[in-house]
């Protein structure tokens, strides 16, 4: 696969950006986040810049198990299937990423969603695989808690596998459309699934022939032990979070030594870590920017995410005291990869305040501030170090640091050559460098006629 430019992730959880509060931001949009229209201009934007995928993050609850979630971080917003699916439509090129758990959806409806918005934009589909981590959520499924970490990962990669089962139920040349002698489809070429497992029980075919792109990209996103082993296994592009070059490098290798214990070459998973970029005239004065974002956080929302993500409740603890005692990563049943990076600043002495604040921010993915110039170094400087394959862009206030990038760093990198001035042909496995998938029921009837 070859490694020429890197790749661009356009990403956004929060509609008005990635800081928690930045929808407080004077120039922060409104309700229409609940249009159509704001969407459009920022992926036509990004289209324009020619960035490879747009990646639209998800939950399914609202975080109100704390008194400041509803009252100052309600965050709602549009069911990215639907609305990625409208995307597609003024769109002709960008890729289209979006979540769906693995935990509280059914893979039949999943394969079928993803299956039917490859066949709608032309093979630029990509699923982020999770395995949802909130009790908010849990209880929106007729449970009380949080399914157990290492089952979650179980019943995800069963899930996956059924997935994938259901896209490969069509082969390539299964449909027909003979009208001259009335078949519709080869029925030796669509097949049963008849999957029996640990979690689910599925018979297929999926009523959605084979994607385009065969399976849509499958990304994932944690960096637990768990997140990692699962993603060396089963995806194609993994979101990950480090501060530098140089732990990047560190965690490529450890990624290559799993990618191999599951018989994968290195050069068939890419590694786009988060940033957080921010375009200025300067650096001072793209710190400045930051720091506003910053006033606009009231102490309670910083200590209910802390709280939220160590599993502790520390609202009666001192805001600029330490932390108490985390819980051990092998029995936490939250989100692991949040509790480590709790665990991470803990280590470096800061308060429970200065921790909350880090939190606003994307959860402490790194910031990239300054002249475009600036920006455009640290990324072909990690690029070209081996560190990243490309990054997933988290800004701080859409759309201006959307915008931004897209019209001032973006021409920076093309100039540089290490970014393309337009897309290559092709679906997005093809323009990434990603093999398309063989199906699975073509080769066991390729075996069976070898065989006999």
């Amino acid at each position: 696969m070859a490694r020429d430019h890197l790749i661009l992730s356009a990403f956004f959880f929060n509609p008005q950006g990635d800081h928690r509060m930045s929808w407080r931001h004077p120039r922060a949009p409104g309700r229409e986040v609940l249009g159509f229209d704001y969407y459009r201009e920022l992926v036509q934007a990004a289209e324009r810049a020619r960035i490879d995928t747009i990646f639209v993050a998800d939950h399914v609850s609202i975080w109100d198990s704390v008194k400041s979630g509803v009252a100052h971080y309600a965050n709602a917003r549009l069911e990215p299937l639907t609305l990625l699916s409208a995307l597609a439509g003024v769109t002709k090129h960008i890729g289209l990423i979006t979540t769906a758990s693995s935990s509280y959806s059914e893979p039949y409806n999943v394969a079928r969603l993803f299956a039917s918005l490859d066949h709608i934009s032309g093979g630029r589909a990509s699923w982020n695989v999770v395995t949802s981590a909130m009790d908010e959520e849990a209880r929106n499924f007729g449970r009380d808690g949080n399914i157990e970490h290492a089952s979650r990962y179980q019943r995800a990669a069963e899930f996956l596998d059924i997935v994938k089962g259901l896209w490969d139920s069509w082969e390539d040349e299964a449909l027909l459309f003979d009208k001259d002698t009335g078949y519709f489809a080869d029925p030796d070429k669509v097949h049963v699934l008849d999957h029996r497992g640990a979690h689910f029980k599925v018979r297929g075919p999926l009523n959605v022939s084979r994607p385009p792109q065969g399976h849509p990209l499958i990304v994932q996103a944690g960096s637990s032990e768990d997140g990692k082993n699962f993603a060396t296994a089963h995806a194609d592009a993994h979101f990950a979070i480090y501060s530098t070059r140089e732990d990047g490098i560190r965690y490529r290798q450890d990624i290559n030594d799993r990618l191999a214990r599951h018989g994968r070459r290195p050069e068939s998973f890419k590694i786009l870590p988060g940033i957080l970029p921010i375009v200025a005239a300067s650096e001072a004065e793209a710190r400045d920017r930051q720091d506003y974002l910053q006033t606009l956080l009231p102490d309670r929302v910083g200590i209910d995410l802390l709280s939220s993500w160590s599993g502790i409740d520390l609202s009666a603890y001192p805001p600029d005291g330490p932390l108490p005692q985390l819980p051990d990563e092998s029995t936490f049943n939250g989100g692991r990869t949040s509790l480590n990076r709790v665990k991470h600043w803990a280590s470096q002495n800061l308060t429970l305040r200065e921790i909350a604040r880090k939190l606003a921010n994307s959860g402490s993915v790194p910031t990239v501030a300054g002249t475009p110039k600036q920006i455009a170094d640290q990324l072909q400087d990690w690029f070209e170090a081996g560190a990243a394959d490309g990054f997933n862009l988290m800004f701080p206030l859409l759309p201006e640091d959307w915008i931004n990038f897209a019209e001032q760093v973006v021409p920076e990198l093309q100039r540089r050559g290490v970014f393309p001035t337009k897309y290559a042909p092709g679906t997005l496995r093809d323009r990434l460098g990603f093999a398309r998938p063989a199906n699975r029921f073509a080769e066991q009837r390729a075996n069976a006629r070898a065989v006999s």
